[in-house]
C-alpha cells in the first residue's frame, strides 16, 4: 500500500511540474503548491478507499461462493432419514341382497394403519423398515392382521427385500384395476389371487422406465398361503402410461393343506392409461393353469378385471367396472361369475372421499350377489425428515 501511494504521489508530482511548465507564463508560488498538493493528497486518500473497497468485496464473493457449494451437502446430510405414519379408515353401510337373502350391514372396505422409515447407509444406499396392519371395522374394529412387515436394502442396483410384501402381481397387474371403494376389489382377481404375501424374498431394480421384479416364497412350514411360490415381472411406464407381464407359478395344497396336490401357473397382463381430459382406463387379465400330480383334474381357468374413472367435476368423480372370473370347472364345483359395478365419488379433500356404489355380480351356478352402498374413506399421513 505504501509503494503504490508513493509511485501514485510522485507520478502526480510530475505531471503538476510538466503542467505547470506548459504555462511558464506565471510564477509558480509557495501557496499554490501546498493548495495543489492538498488536492493531490485527497485523490490519492480516494483511491486507496476504492481499492480497500475493491478487496472487500472481492472477498466477501469469494465467501458466499464458498457457503453456496456447502449448503446443498450440509443440508443433504441432515434430510437423509425418513419417517412416515399413516392410517385410512374406510367403513361402508349398503343393502345387500346374498344366498336369497337381503340385509343391512356395515362393512369395512380395507381399512389399515402402518409406517415407513428410511435410513441411508451410504451414498445411494438405504434401509427401509415398514409395517402395516389391517383394521376390520365390521368385526369391533380389530386391529392387528399384518398386510406388510419387512426389511428392505435399497442401492444403486436395485433393492432387496425380506418380510411380507406386495408381490409383482399385484403390483404390476391387479393394483391399476384396484379403484374402487370395495374390500373385494379387483373383483374377478380377488377369490384366488395374491394380495400379500409372508415370508419372501424379493428383488426389484428401475431403469429409464422398466421395473424388473422377482420374488420367492420359502415357507419353511405352511404360511397364511400354505404353498411355496416364484413370482416374476417386468413393466414399463412413461407419464400416463403402464404395460406389464407377470408370471406365477405356486404350490396348490388339499383342502386339508397337508399335502401338495399339484401347482398352478399363471401368465397375466396388464395395461393403463391416464388421459390428460381426466379419463382414466385399465385392464388386468390373468390365464391359470391347474396342474394336478394326477393329471385327472388338470383345468383351465382366467380372471379379467377392467375399471374406467372419468372427472366429472373438479370433486366429482365416475367409476365404471366390468369383471369376469373363471375356475376352469364346468359343473356345480364352479364359481364362474361375471358382473359390474359403479360408484359416484365426492372428494371435497384429497384425503376425504364418499361414494355411493352398486355392484351385481351373476354367477353360474350359485346365487347372484348384488348390493347398494355408500361409505367414506378418511386418509392420515405424516412425514418427518431428519
Amino acid at each position: 500500500m505504501i509503494k503504490i501511494r508513493g509511485f501514485t504521489c510522485f507520478f502526480l508530482l510530475l505531471s503538476f511540474v510538466i503542467s505547470r511548465t506548459c504555462y511558464a507564463q506565471e510564477a509558480v508560488t509557495l501557496e499554490e503548491l501546498k493548495l495543489h498538493l492538498e488536492i493531490l493528497q485527497k485523490k490519492i486518500a480516494q483511491l486507496e478507499k476504492q481499492q480497500m473497497a475493491s478487496i472487500d468485496s472481492v472477498a466477501k464473493a469469494k465467501k458466499d461462493s464458498q457457503k453456496s457449494k456447502q449448503k446443498p451437502t450440509d443440508k443433504l446430510a441432515k434430510n437423509t432419514n425418513s419417517l412416515k405414519v399413516y392410517g385410512t379408515i374406510r367403513p361402508t353401510f349398503g343393502y345387500i341382497d346374498e344366498n336369497d337373502t337381503t340385509q343391512a350391514d356395515i362393512r369395512d372396505a380395507l381399512s389399515h394403519a402402518g409406517f415407513k422409515a428410511t435410513s441411508e447407509i451410504d451414498e445411494g444406499w438405504s434401509a427401509t423398515l415398514h409395517g402395516e396392519w389391517g383394521i376390520d371395522l365390521s368385526n369391533n374394529g380389530d386391529f392387528g392382521k399384518a398386510r406388510q412387515v419387512y426389511v428392505a436394502l435399497n442401492s444403486p442396483v436395485g433393492t432387496i427385500g425380506i418380510g411380507k410384501q406386495r408381490p409383482a402381481q399385484y403390483l404390476f397387474i391387479a393394483e391399476y384395476v384396484d379403484i374402487f371403494d370395495h374390500g373385494n376389489s379387483p373383483f374377478a382377481y380377488d377369490p384366488e389371487s395374491i394380495f400379500f404375501v409372508d415370508n419372501l424374498v424379493t428383488y426389484n431394480y428401475k431403469n429409464n422406465g422398466y421395473t424388473w421384479m422377482a420374488a420367492a416364497q420359502f415357507n419353511g412350514e405352511a404360511g397364511d398361503n400354505y404353498s411355496d411360490l416364484v413370482n416374476l415381472g417386468l413393466s414399463y411406464d412413461n407419464k400416463g402410461l403402464h404395460v406389464a407381464a407377470t408370471y406365477l407359478t405356486q404350490d396348490a395344497n388339499d383342502s386339508n393343506n397337508s399335502d401338495t396336490i399339484g401347482d398352478d401357473e399363471t401368465y397375466a397382463a396388464a395395461i393403463a392409461y391416464d388421459f390428460d381430459s381426466g379419463l382414466y382406463v385399465a385392464l388386468g387379465y390373468q390365464d391359470k393353469e391347474y396342474q394336478r400330480i394326477n393329471g385327472e383334474m388338470d383345468r383351465d381357468g382366467h380372471t379379467l378385471d377392467a375399471s374406467a374413472a372419468y372427472w366429472l367435476a373438479k370433486e366429482y368423480r365416475l367409476k365404471l367396472g366390468y369383471f369376469d372370473f373363471s375356475d376352469g370347472f364346468t359343473n356345480d364345483q364352479s364359481r364362474d361369475f361375471s358382473g359390474f359395478n359403479t360408484t359416484l365419488e365426492w372428494i371435497p379433500k384429497p384425503w376425504l372421499r364418499f361414494h355411493l356404489e352398486y355392484l351385481q355380480r351373476d354367477f353360474d351356478y350359485l346365487d347372484d350377489f348384488s348390493s347398494v352402498s355408500i361409505g367414506f374413506r378418511y386418509d392420515f399421513s405424516k412425514q418427518w425428515q431428519y
